[in-house]
């Protein structure tokens, strides 16, 4: 899901054209000033638009331009991208992002050019409450219908106001069982505990993201990963700094590939990226993910429109689009996360839904926990991350 790309300055995102399917943003770029304060999450949620929200009307299935998606690598499946062109006989440009924190900041001025964009769900309250987001014509995605009753009322979101969740999954740990252990504890110690770590230096990488990284320490030191108590995250920070010494990367990139290729016998990220590297490895059975048992994060990724996307109804017209259900189904067969779609599940591989290391049972369930917005202390994890790595 997660792995960065490096793009060049996009500069002409309106003005170029393309023909036949998806392209990269690299060829059509966009630019910006600044974005103004909005009304907050709590209040811009509801049902009604949130004064001076951007507000459209569409009708189910209409186009109004090219779709221009801002997504995180590999994160939907190019048959779909290539059927949704021919369905509604559009163009698709992407782009991509490896942290919300980029996606954020690449978005926050304004005339970015982008229409759909794939915020986790603390992100989204963000984006409300400055107003980067675009309330939702509900009457333009009959296919909300489709989402499963624990996704429709996220606290972020409560109304589904300004997003529809997209994908769901879990942040661990993958391991190499031939270099740790054939039937490994399901711990954070693989990475901050000196002794389990023991001959493993140089062969452990971390999320290059400061929300989970901090996360994973927190989790580990058995405070809330959303803390906002400053000698939790200095705590936090500092065992991030003494882990630094025996780790290969920080690195949200290629995680999984290190991990395949024999570069690294411990690595922290996302489920579905190792599960689709450890299908394609040929020894595929050396590896495992582990859920730590201190705690770990589950998320939920969202589509969301932009306040000022230029084809808003496109974007309806695709966020409806992936919430049918053999389209939610081919999502999740293809990149291994559970789908927040409960009509698609009928067409979900049996061995993708009865994994319980891709939609876990309740009991794993309970002790994982949201990254949420943290206010003020957002710009201190930032930071103490920043500080822990240097």
């Amino acid at each position: 899901m997660r792995k960065l790309i490096a793009l060049g300055a996009l500069l002409a995102l309106l003005l170029a054209a393309c023909s036949g399917g998806a392209t990269s943003v690299e060829e059509q770029a966009g630019g910006g000033g600044d974005a103004a304060a909005q009304p907050s999450a709590s209040e811009a949620a509801g049902s009604e638009a949130a004064p001076d929200s951007e507000t459209v009307s569409c009708e189910p299935g209409e186009t109004d331009g090219e779709l221009v998606l801002y997504n995180w690598t590999e994160y939907i499946d190019p048959e779909l991208v290539t059927k949704f062109t021919e369905e509604f006989g559009v163009d698709v440009i992407e782009d991509f992002y490896p942290s919300n924190e980029e996606m954020l900041a690449r978005v926050q001025g304004g005339g970015s050019g982008f229409d759909v964009v794939v915020p986790s769900d603390y992100m989204v309250g963000i984006m409300i409450d400055q107003g980067l987001l675009m309330q939702l014509d509900k009457s333009a995605i009959p296919n909300a219908d489709n989402v499963a009753e624990d996704f429709t009322s996220p606290p972020f979101d409560p109304e589904l106001a300004f997003s529809m969740p997209y994908q769901w999954g879990t942040t661990g740990i993958g391991l190499n069982t031939t270099e740790t252990a054939e039937d490994p504890e399901a711990t954070w110690g693989w990475i901050f505990d000196p002794e389990k770590a023991d001959g493993l230096d140089g062969q452990i990488s971390m999320l290059d993201d400061p929300r989970e990284a901090m996360a994973a320490a927190l989790s580990y030191l058995g405070h809330p990963i959303n803390s906002t108590d400053e000698a939790q995250l200095q705590e936090a920070a500092d065992l991030i700094a003494e882990t630094t010494d025996r780790l290969a990367a920080f690195d949200s990139d290629q995680y999984e590939d290190l991990l395949i290729s024999g570069e690294t016998a411990v690595a922290h990220g996302y489920s579905g990226d190792f599960f689709a590297a450890f299908d394609e490895a040929e020894d595929g059975d050396n590896f495992t993910y582990v859920i730590p048992e201190e705690g770990a994060v589950r998320w939920v990724d969202n589509m969301a429109i932009l306040a000022d996307a230029p084809h808003p109804c496109t974007a309806h017209t695709f966020l409806n689009f992936m919430l049918d259900a053999r389209n939610g189904a081919q999502l999740t067969n293809w990149n291994y996360y559970g789908s927040p779609n409960s009509a698609a599940e009928e067409f979900i591989d049996a061995e993708v839904l009865e994994d319980p290391a891709i939609y876990p049972p309740e009991d794993v369930l309970e002790n994982l926990q949201f990254i949420e917005d943290t206010g003020d202390a957002e710009t201190l994890y930032t930071d103490l991350f920043t500080q822990a790595k240097s």
